[in-house]
């Protein structure tokens, strides 16, 4: 099969081979002129976001539209919510941002699943208003937060964006989970000036973190009293994540369950907080509390977030999608508590050059947490502008906190090759980063295995 585009795709013999053309943004922001949109706008072939496509589907197939948002941990969420729902028996169809499993997709690994149940999984992104074709009868709001300082000026910007959807008109019954946790979140919902019928507020603590955890809970009565008065029913999950791993959730959500202990696979008080939503995107869609507790401590993951992909040597080999300093900061912190004791080298490329540039020393202050960082070249997606910042930059402001060192070798292949010649085990090199990060961790997988092949 040759893997190609062309306007052979669109037109031939001078007829039009499809209704509509679903695209991206990266692609119309950099390449308006591409050969397939030419030819589309030639024949007055609709060009639409895919985003349009994905809700059409779920419309025209009569499902339950559910919709997973936030800054952070979107795919996660939305890979679980469709991994419990699997497991409950209720085949949902899905379109996620990272790879599914083969065992949900029932192929190969995919971001999309055809199910033939009531409920339709989305991951809903932000970015210049990708999820506004979604009208969703579920909205899941995990965290909100600036990102995208190519399309947000400031924080105020991104959470106006959520506000904005979460208000937006033409769904009768909407139920809004909203993790209360989070202050981006609890903005949003000051702000919000259409109520939904129901919402459904969840908020995590974990050890250590009581005192904010209760502010954040104090905050969130004082809000709650304006919801009740515009007639929105409530419906409260709380949940504590212990040192060994184990969510405690209780509350109304769960019923006759009383208190629910869930030992969780994946590390973290972010993907506790991930989870928190999901069970609660569960009860509201109607799975049992037997069910969603085997649900969330079954999960395993998504591709490329925090994903493992070897141990040659004994030296630990991680892939993250990780490209905003909040979710680097969390990543690190969940492989420090998983891998106790061990040289943890943060290995990122950098994504878009407004991004670094923006947040370089934020960035800066979270690399240099790592015992060791290094940073690939920049990539730059859908940004024109190259020149504003550099990976040396970035390694150069590393180096200025004095903790960690910080080089910057280049490509992904001259990143992975430094990087072959330096780890030693027990090391846990974690890759992460939005472009083509995936290399580094590929290509260091097998050099490594040249050296030790008896253990890869």
């Amino acid at each position: 099969m040759e893997w190609r585009h062309g306007p052979d795709h669109v037109i031939a013999a001078g007829a039009s081979l499809v209704d509509r053309l679903a695209v991206t943004k990266a692609l119309t922001s950099i390449d308006p002129d591409h050969s397939e949109l030419l030819a589309a706008r030639g024949a007055g072939i609709p060009v639409e976001p895919w985003q349009q496509l994905v809700a059409d589907v779920a419309e025209s197939r009569g499902q339950r539209l559910v919709a997973v948002t936030g800054t952070h941990g979107k795919s996660t969420s939305a890979g679980w919510l469709v991994h419990l729902l699997t497991s409950a028996g209720r085949d949902p169809s899905a379109f996620v941002g990272a790879l599914l499993p083969a065992r949900l997709t029932g192929g190969v690994a995919a971001t999309a699943r055809w199910g033939r149940g009531d409920t339709f999984v989305v991951e809903a992104d932000e970015y210049a208003g990708n999820f506004d074709p979604f009208r969703p009868s579920v909205a899941v709001l995990l965290n909100v937060e600036w990102d995208h300082p190519d399309v947000f000026a400031d924080e105020d910007a991104v959470v106006e964006a959520f506000a904005r959807w979460t208000d937006a008109p033409g769904i009768e019954g909407r139920t809004v989970i909203a993790n209360v946790s989070d202050a981006g979140v609890r903005h949003v919902l000051e702000l919000m000036r259409v109520r939904p019928q129901r919402l459904v507020r969840v908020a995590l603590a974990t050890v250590g973190e009581a005192g904010a955890s209760e502010a954040g809970a104090s905050e969130a009565g004082a809000s709650e009293a304006g919801a009740s008065e515009a007639g929105a029913s409530e419906a409260d999950l709380s949940g504590q994540l212990g040192e060994d791993g184990i969510l405690s959730m209780s509350g109304p959500l769960l019923m006759q369950a009383g208190t629910l202990d869930v030992p969780l696979r994946l590390a973290g008080g972010h993907n506790a907080a991930n989870a928190l939503a999901v069970a609660a995107a569960s009860a509201v869609l109607g799975v049992e509390a037997g069910r969603i507790g085997q649900g969330l401590a079954t999960f395993e993951g998504v591709g490329r977030r925090l994903e493992l992909k070897g141990e040659p040597g004994g030296i630990t080999v991680l892939d993250d999608y990780g490209h905003h300093p909040t979710a680097i900061a969390a990543t690190l912190a969940a492989v420090r508590a998983r891998y106790p004791g061990r040289r943890i080298w943060a290995v990122y490329e950098p994504l878009t050059y407004h991004r670094t540039a923006a947040m370089l020393e934020r960035f800066a202050d979270v690399l240099a947490t790592a015992d060791q960082a290094v940073i690939a070249d920049i990539w730059a997606g859908r940004d024109p502008d190259t020149s504003i910042t550099s990976a040396d930059r970035l390694a150069t402001a590393i180096r200025r906190r004095g903790h960690a060192p910080a080089t910057a070798p280049g490509s992904v292949e001259a990143t992975a090759d430094h990087l072959a010649g330096r780890v030693k085990p027990p090391d846990v090199v974690l890759v992460m980063g939005g472009g083509r990060s995936y290399v580094i961790a590929e290509r260091l997988l097998v050099s490594l295995a040249e050296r030790w092949p008896q253990n890869h």
